[in-house]
């Protein structure tokens, strides 16, 4: 098996792995981030990828997407949905910074050491940062999104 498959494997161990310490009163907070946040990757990551800015070689379901299944409908919504329910909301506006350019950077590193070492994704037009910025504009849409939905359940 290939280095690209174990990576893979791992990857949706991590995830699941992750899931398991979301607290059970904030299970519904969780599920709405994971939900929406696949929304926003299915829109965005089809963009990316017939525009040619990306390409997976290796994924799951290659004859049915050119995107990384992997990432952007189980691995993303996931740390997506752990970002929003361990957000800071009442720390101060450095730290919550912070927060977003922490979980930001640790996925941008992971992702160009991935595309630097294996063939899970290439870089056609792309650049490292557009990934981080995007990264933080997409938890901030989540984030604002599940500020509104329970706010507006809670009302």
């Amino acid at each position: 098996m290939r280095i690209e498959w174990w990576i893979l494997v791992m990857v949706y161990m991590a995830a699941t792995a992750i899931l398991l310490f979301i607290p059970k009163n904030k299970i519904r907070l969780a599920v709405m981030a994971a939900l929406f946040k696949q929304f926003i990757t299915f829109l965005a990551g089809l963009a990316v990828v017939e525009l040619g800015m990306l390409e997976y070689p290796i994924r799951l379901f290659p004859s049915i997407s050119r995107t990384s299944f992997t990432y952007e409908y189980y691995a993303f919504p996931v740390v997506c949905a752990a970002f929003i329910v361990w957000y800071p909301n009442d720390r101060s506006h450095g730290l919550q910074f912070s927060y977003f350019a922490g979980f930001a950077s640790v996925l941008t590193f992971v992702e160009v050491l991935i595309e630097k070492y294996t063939d899970l994704i290439n870089y056609i037009h792309w650049e490292w940062y557009i990934t981080w910025f995007s990264l933080c504009l997409s938890f901030y849409i989540s984030r604002l999104f599940c500020n509104w939905f329970f706010q507006k359940a809670n009302a």
